[in-house]
Protein backbone atom coordinates (compact mmCIF):
# COMPACT_ATOMS: atom_id res chain seq x y z
CA UNK A 1 0.00 0.00 0.00
CA UNK A 2 1.34 3.87 -0.46
CA UNK A 3 2.56 5.84 2.04
CA UNK A 4 1.52 8.95 0.35
CA UNK A 5 -0.64 10.45 -2.45
CA UNK A 6 0.90 13.01 -4.27
CA UNK A 7 -2.22 15.80 -6.10
CA UNK A 8 -1.34 18.17 -8.96
CA UNK A 9 -4.04 20.84 -7.86
CA UNK A 10 -5.02 23.12 -11.29
CA UNK A 11 -7.25 20.86 -12.79
CA UNK A 12 -7.38 18.14 -10.22
CA UNK A 13 -8.36 19.77 -7.04
CA UNK A 14 -9.97 23.66 -8.50
CA UNK A 15 -11.74 23.83 -11.83
CA UNK A 16 -8.77 26.30 -13.26
CA UNK A 17 -7.02 24.72 -16.69
CA UNK A 18 -9.84 27.13 -18.42
CA UNK A 19 -9.21 29.87 -16.92
CA UNK A 20 -5.38 29.56 -16.74
CA UNK A 21 -5.58 29.07 -20.98
CA UNK A 22 -7.54 31.98 -21.32
CA UNK A 23 -5.31 34.37 -19.31
CA UNK A 24 -2.20 32.79 -21.45
CA UNK A 25 -4.13 33.35 -24.81
CA UNK A 26 -4.60 36.47 -23.79
CA UNK A 27 -1.24 37.55 -22.84
CA UNK A 28 0.32 35.76 -26.28
CA UNK A 29 -1.67 37.77 -28.25
CA UNK A 30 -1.62 40.94 -26.47
CA UNK A 31 2.39 40.69 -27.19
CA UNK A 32 1.98 39.89 -30.46
CA UNK A 33 1.88 36.25 -31.16
CA UNK A 34 -1.65 34.26 -32.93
CA UNK A 35 -2.51 31.25 -30.59
CA UNK A 36 -5.55 30.04 -30.17
CA UNK A 37 -7.28 29.09 -26.93
CA UNK A 38 -7.03 25.22 -28.14
CA UNK A 39 -3.45 25.65 -28.58
CA UNK A 40 -2.49 27.60 -25.21
CA UNK A 41 -4.77 24.83 -23.17
CA UNK A 42 -3.26 21.95 -24.67
CA UNK A 43 -0.32 23.48 -22.67
CA UNK A 44 -2.02 23.95 -19.81
CA UNK A 45 -0.31 21.82 -16.94
CA UNK A 46 3.11 23.07 -17.68
CA UNK A 47 5.25 25.91 -15.95
CA UNK A 48 5.59 28.76 -17.52
CA UNK A 49 8.93 27.87 -18.74
CA UNK A 50 8.34 24.87 -20.71
CA UNK A 51 4.92 26.37 -22.06
CA UNK A 52 6.55 29.74 -23.39
CA UNK A 53 9.34 28.25 -25.87
CA UNK A 54 6.39 26.10 -26.87
CA UNK A 55 5.04 29.95 -28.84
CA UNK A 56 8.19 32.08 -29.03
CA UNK A 57 11.12 32.09 -30.04
CA UNK A 58 14.61 32.36 -28.17
CA UNK A 59 14.94 35.77 -29.59
CA UNK A 60 11.62 36.78 -28.43
CA UNK A 61 11.88 35.28 -24.86
CA UNK A 62 14.65 37.45 -24.45
CA UNK A 63 12.96 40.27 -25.96
CA UNK A 64 9.55 40.09 -23.81
CA UNK A 65 9.07 36.58 -22.68
CA UNK A 66 9.51 37.62 -18.89
CA UNK A 67 7.61 40.82 -19.60
CA UNK A 68 4.58 39.10 -20.95
CA UNK A 69 4.71 35.96 -17.81
CA UNK A 70 4.37 38.75 -15.73
CA UNK A 71 1.33 40.89 -17.57
CA UNK A 72 -0.08 37.08 -17.55
CA UNK A 73 0.10 36.39 -13.92
CA UNK A 74 -1.38 39.70 -12.95
CA UNK A 75 -4.32 39.18 -15.38
CA UNK A 76 -4.93 35.86 -14.14
CA UNK A 77 -5.20 36.93 -10.50
CA UNK A 78 -7.23 40.28 -11.72
CA UNK A 79 -9.89 38.72 -13.54
CA UNK A 80 -9.62 34.76 -13.46
CA UNK A 81 -8.69 33.83 -10.07
CA UNK A 82 -12.05 34.56 -8.78
CA UNK A 83 -13.64 32.58 -10.84
CA UNK A 84 -11.59 29.05 -9.68
CA UNK A 85 -13.86 27.08 -8.11
CA UNK A 86 -13.15 23.38 -6.18
CA UNK A 87 -14.41 20.09 -7.87
CA UNK A 88 -16.54 17.88 -5.78
CA UNK A 89 -15.69 15.52 -3.08
CA UNK A 90 -12.04 17.11 -2.21
CA UNK A 91 -11.69 17.48 1.20
CA UNK A 92 -13.78 13.88 1.60
CA UNK A 93 -10.75 12.20 -0.57
CA UNK A 94 -8.06 13.83 1.07
CA UNK A 95 -9.46 12.59 4.02
CA UNK A 96 -10.23 9.31 2.94
CA UNK A 97 -6.37 9.28 1.85
CA UNK A 98 -5.59 10.23 5.81
CA UNK A 99 -7.71 7.74 6.93
CA UNK A 100 -5.97 4.73 4.89
CA UNK A 101 -2.55 5.80 6.73
CA UNK A 102 -1.46 8.35 4.07
CA UNK A 103 0.18 11.18 4.21
CA UNK A 104 -1.47 13.74 1.50
CA UNK A 105 1.15 16.09 -1.02
CA UNK A 106 0.27 18.49 -3.12
CA UNK A 107 2.63 19.44 -5.96
CA UNK A 108 1.53 22.21 -8.11
CA UNK A 109 3.63 24.87 -11.45
CA UNK A 110 1.78 27.23 -9.56
CA UNK A 111 3.66 30.37 -7.74
CA UNK A 112 3.38 29.73 -3.74
CA UNK A 113 0.71 32.66 -3.51
CA UNK A 114 -1.74 31.13 -5.80
CA UNK A 115 -1.11 27.36 -4.40
CA UNK A 116 -2.46 28.57 -0.63
CA UNK A 117 -5.15 30.47 -2.33
CA UNK A 118 -5.92 27.47 -4.55
CA UNK A 119 -5.92 25.00 -1.25
CA UNK A 120 -8.18 27.14 0.85
CA UNK A 121 -10.53 27.57 -2.30
CA UNK A 122 -10.81 23.30 -2.67
CA UNK A 123 -11.61 23.29 1.57
CA UNK A 124 -8.25 21.13 1.80
CA UNK A 125 -5.46 23.86 3.50
CA UNK A 126 -5.84 22.04 7.08
CA UNK A 127 -5.61 18.47 5.01
CA UNK A 128 -2.47 18.64 3.32
CA UNK A 129 0.88 17.65 4.94
CA UNK A 130 3.66 18.84 2.24
CA UNK A 131 3.43 21.46 -0.48
CA UNK A 132 5.41 22.17 -3.33
CA UNK A 133 5.32 24.87 -5.82
CA UNK A 134 7.16 25.94 -8.53
CA UNK A 135 9.45 28.32 -6.48
CA UNK A 136 10.62 25.00 -4.96
CA UNK A 137 11.48 23.61 -8.26
CA UNK A 138 14.42 24.35 -10.85
CA UNK A 139 12.08 23.27 -13.61
CA UNK A 140 8.39 22.61 -13.63
CA UNK A 141 6.45 19.64 -14.96
CA UNK A 142 6.66 17.65 -17.46
CA UNK A 143 10.21 17.85 -15.38
CA UNK A 144 10.35 15.79 -12.46
CA UNK A 145 11.73 18.40 -10.27
CA UNK A 146 8.48 19.29 -8.26
CA UNK A 147 7.56 15.90 -7.36
CA UNK A 148 11.33 14.95 -5.98
CA UNK A 149 11.03 17.80 -3.61
CA UNK A 150 7.68 16.41 -2.50
CA UNK A 151 9.21 13.21 -1.95
CA UNK A 152 12.22 14.43 -0.49
CA UNK A 153 9.98 16.51 2.21
CA UNK A 154 8.15 13.56 2.89
CA UNK A 155 11.43 11.08 3.29
CA UNK A 156 10.37 8.98 1.05
CA UNK A 157 11.06 7.18 -2.24
CA UNK A 158 9.45 7.09 -5.93
CA UNK A 159 7.56 3.20 -5.41
CA UNK A 160 6.19 5.00 -1.82
CA UNK A 161 3.85 7.11 -2.95
CA UNK A 162 1.04 7.60 -5.71
CA UNK A 163 0.75 10.65 -7.76
CA UNK A 164 -2.93 12.28 -9.00
CA UNK A 165 -2.87 14.32 -12.09
CA UNK A 166 -4.56 15.87 -14.54
CA UNK A 167 -2.49 16.18 -17.87
CA UNK A 168 0.10 13.84 -19.45
CA UNK A 169 2.77 16.33 -18.03
CA UNK A 170 1.79 15.73 -14.68
CA UNK A 171 2.36 11.66 -15.31
CA UNK A 172 5.33 12.25 -17.30
CA UNK A 173 6.68 14.45 -14.70
CA UNK A 174 5.72 11.94 -11.99
CA UNK A 175 7.03 9.21 -14.20
CA UNK A 176 10.41 10.30 -14.43
CA UNK A 177 10.98 10.32 -10.19
CA UNK A 178 9.47 6.53 -10.02
CA UNK A 179 6.10 7.65 -9.23
CA UNK A 180 2.97 6.11 -10.23
CA UNK A 181 0.41 8.43 -11.11
CA UNK A 182 -3.60 8.08 -11.43
CA UNK A 183 -5.35 10.35 -13.88
CA UNK A 184 -8.37 12.38 -13.70
CA UNK A 185 -10.37 13.43 -16.80
CA UNK A 186 -11.91 16.72 -14.94
CA UNK A 187 -9.05 18.88 -16.56
CA UNK A 188 -10.45 18.12 -19.67
CA UNK A 189 -7.37 16.09 -21.52
CA UNK A 190 -8.19 12.89 -23.12
CA UNK A 191 -7.76 9.31 -21.63
CA UNK A 192 -5.67 8.63 -24.35
CA UNK A 193 -3.12 10.71 -23.56
CA UNK A 194 -3.28 10.27 -20.08
CA UNK A 195 -3.18 6.53 -20.40
CA UNK A 196 -0.02 7.35 -22.99
CA UNK A 197 1.87 9.56 -20.90
CA UNK A 198 2.20 6.56 -18.13
CA UNK A 199 -1.38 6.96 -15.89
CA UNK A 200 -1.78 3.29 -14.42
CA UNK A 201 -5.58 3.93 -14.05
CA UNK A 202 -8.30 7.03 -14.90
CA UNK A 203 -10.97 8.29 -13.39
CA UNK A 204 -13.35 11.14 -14.43
CA UNK A 205 -12.69 13.17 -11.09
CA UNK A 206 -11.98 13.40 -7.12
CA UNK A 207 -15.52 11.80 -6.83
CA UNK A 208 -15.24 9.05 -8.60
CA UNK A 209 -12.20 8.48 -6.66
CA UNK A 210 -13.15 8.49 -3.58
CA UNK A 211 -16.10 6.33 -4.67
CA UNK A 212 -13.76 3.66 -6.21
CA UNK A 213 -10.65 3.97 -3.85
CA UNK A 214 -10.76 0.40 -2.12
CA UNK A 215 -10.37 -1.05 -5.51
CA UNK A 216 -7.63 2.01 -6.94
CA UNK A 217 -3.80 1.97 -6.80
CA UNK A 218 -4.08 4.13 -4.04
CA UNK A 219 -5.52 1.05 -1.76
CA UNK A 220 -2.95 -1.40 -3.51
CA UNK A 221 0.20 -1.77 -5.20
CA UNK A 222 -0.11 -3.43 -8.85
CA UNK A 223 -1.72 -1.58 -11.55
CA UNK A 224 -5.52 -2.01 -12.28
CA UNK A 225 -7.04 0.28 -14.39
CA UNK A 226 -10.76 0.82 -13.73
CA UNK A 227 -11.93 3.52 -16.27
Amino acid sequence: MPKAAIFDVDGTLVDSVDLHASAWQEALVKFGHDVSFEQARSQIGKGGDKLIPVFLSEAEQSDHGEEMEEWRGQLFKSKYLPMVRPFSAVPELLRRVHDAGMMVAVASSAKKTELDIYLEIAGVANLVDVATSSEDAEHSKPAPDIFQVALKKLNMQGGEAVAIGDTPYDAEAAGKAAINTIGMLCGGFAEADLRESGCIAVYPGPGALLYCFGKSPLARCHKAPLF
